[in-house]
């Protein structure tokens, strides 16, 4: 299909394949609406800042294939793929979307948990007696 902008997103593990076609601002996530699909209203807004940013929220429709993590970390994943299919459409919005820091992922992930301790960082309680 012409004028069809690819991109892959992700965030702690969470992959998001973002495809961006000229339309009128339709979003489809996993082939159900936005609404349907996320039902926390901040993670709507976190999800479209690169549209909204650029002025291209009605210009553009998103179909998106996300899949892993929970709902924070498959919001991030989707912001970072429309960011990059955004870059492929348009160049110029780089420096835009740099600014705003969508266009770096986010390296932040889980810590393991070690052996002989509670958690990542976490130890079990000591007892002297």
């Amino acid at each position: 299909m012409e004028n069809e902008y690819y991109a892959t997103g992700r965030r702690k593990t969470s992959v998001a394949r973002t495809w961006l076609t000229p339309g009128n601002g339709k979003i489809l996530i996993n082939n159900r609406t936005v609404d349907d699909y996320f039902p926390v209203e901040s993670a709507k807004i976190i999800m479209t800042q690169p549209l909204t940013l650029t002025n291209n929220a009605g210009s553009f429709d998103v179909r998106i294939t996300v899949n892993g993590g929970g709902i924070s970390g498959q919001v991030g994943a989707i912001r970072h793929g429309i960011t990059r299919a955004l870059i492929q459409a348009d160049p110029d919005l780089r420096t835009v979307l740099k600014k705003a820091g969508f266009v770096k992922r986010d390296p932040r992930v889980k810590e393991r948990k070690k052996y002989g301790q509670k958690g990542a960082r976490a130890r079990f309680q000591f007892s002297k007696r």
